[in-house]
């Protein structure tokens, strides 16, 4: 068995690691977009690095674009196998592969306006909505805790590993030349207690494991008081400064915990009597999708029901799909709270709302979750005091504030308590994937000292033998 890493190597975007058996079966774990400036010059997404079409089948950890957003491409390029997922992850998909092909359309339309007044090319999507679309036929959803044969070589389940609404580790039985080979990706490790779905669940046996590190070197801070920095932001911004309060966040996963925490707030008669819009159509059909899938809330969100049976719902919080209401958010005056997509602050309605209150020193900027370093979101959360927005220069004037206990990805103790779960010992190698590699240097040694030995860190398109 050959693995190589086509994406997500020292890198926290772009997740894809191809395996090809001796047989000479080929099957992907993940498809995701490489994200932010530097994707974007080296064109990473155009080339996949293999050839599509000589791909069997493909296994999806969970719906996030950097793991599933290259799909669409994948078989456009000529992919024809079956695309394994859990049940949640199938329905996220189908919203969220149309709006990452309909943004790209539309961000393709507003820059080549710019690109011609410069005298400069036009450029394409990667992909279409048509071709989101003709991807999703290849969807092939699968419960939580159930072994399947794929094939005489390779059978699969999934495990729950928190994260985001469906997301799950990727348990492999792989038989070749008479030898078993046990493979576990974890995909992302969820918080051990999520605001809204399951906390995580042990993995099967394995002796080699492909596993994040997106925050291998830190520690969340104790999220007991979250809500009250949140409502201390919310007052300073809205009250006292009489500004809009901007949360770019993921509209699938931040996006529900912070209109969860204002949903709370409010119920509570804590919430100053202000508007709040989830301005995004993917936020409002993912939300959608949460509310249909109440099996995978936790005990937490299932008591605060009985209470209020709408956790994602309240009179002054409006969701917005269509985009005249939208751009109608920029011409009111009044105090509000705008939560929109994307979260690293690159594509999307985010982009409009950031170029339009950036500059103004009542507003805030409230960021709550992880931004890649090649990304907008990255560069105003480390304080740039100017920064493009559509490839024009904008002054930030606005108060940036940062709330990261809202991620949906564990820290190093979190996901070394989850790998832990079985012994080190018995884990040959262990590939550290999704992260960046200053982090992943420093979270080797706490895996080391925890037991695992044999980590490797893979460079972009590097193999290795198993």
């Amino acid at each position: 068995m050959r693995i190589e890493f086509k994406g997500g190597a020292r890198t926290v975007t772009g997740s894809k690691f191809l395996v090809t058996l001796f047989s000479g079966q080929k099957f992907l774990l993940d498809c995701g977009l490489f994200q932010g400036k530097d994707a974007a010059d080296s064109n990473y997404n155009k080339n996949l690095g293999f050839d599509a079409s000589k791909v069997d089948f493909l296994i999806l950890s969970h719906a996030h674009i950097d793991h599933s957003g290259a799909i669409p491409y994948l078989v456009k390029k000529g992919f024809k196998g079956k695309i394994y997922c859990t049940p949640a992850t199938k329905d996220l998909c189908e919203i969220m592969l149309v709006d990452s092909a309909h943004i790209q359309e539309s961000d393709v339309k507003y820059i080549n306006k710019y690109r011609i007044q410069k005298e400069l090319e036009p450029i394409e999507p990667l992909y279409t909505i048509e071709d989101a679309l003709e991807s999703l036929k290849y969807f092939t959803p699968i419960e939580y805790n159930k072994w399947i044969t794929i094939n005489d070589e390779v059978q699969l389940c999934f495990t729950i590993v928190g994260h985001i609404l469906g997301a799950g580790a990727v348990n492999l039985i792989i038989n070749e030349n008479k030898t078993t080979h046990r493979l576990c990706y974890t995909g992302d490790i969820g918080r051990k207690v999520h605001k809204i779905i399951k906390s995580p669940e042990p993995y099967h046996k394995a002796d080699y494991i492909i596993t994040e590190c997106t925050y291998g070197n830190r520690i969340h801070e104790d999220s007991t008081n979250t809500e009250k920095k949140l409502l201390k932001i919310v007052r300073d911004t809205c009250v006292v400064k009489k500004g809009k309060l901007i949360i770019p966040a993921f509209s699938l996963g931040r996006t529900q915990e912070i209109v969860f925490a204002l949903d709370q707030l409010e119920t509570n008669g804590l919430l100053p009597k202000i508007q709040v819009f989830v301005d995004s159509p993917l936020s409002t059909n993912a939300t959608e999708i949460l509310r249909k899938h109440p099996e995978s809330y936790n005990k937490k969100v299932l008591e605060y029901m009985k209470v209020d049976s709408d956790p994602f719902g309240f009179n002054r919080l409006t969701y917005i799909r269509d985009l005249e209401e939208s751009k109608l958010l920029n011409k009111l005056e009044e105090p509000c709270i705008i939560i929109s997509a994307s979260g690293m602050m690159e594509a999307g309605r985010i982009l409009h709302h950031l170029k339009n209150n950036i500059s103004d020193e009542r507003n805030t900027v409230l960021i709550v979750g992880y931004c890649s370093p090649q990304t907008l979101g990255y560069r105003i959360a480390r304080g740039d005091k100017k920064v493009k927005i559509f490839g024009e220069e904008h002054e930030v004037k606005a108060d940036i504030q940062i709330i990261d206990e809202y991620s949906a990805h564990g820290d190093y103790n979190e996901m070394i308590d989850y790998l832990t779960q079985q012994s080190p010992k018995n884990v040959k190698e262990l590939f550290l994937v999704h992260g960046n590699y200053e982090v992943q240097v420093e979270y080797r040694e706490k895996l080391e000292k925890a037991g695992f030995k044999n980590i490797r860190i893979p460079d972009l398109n590097s193999e290795y033998l198993i």
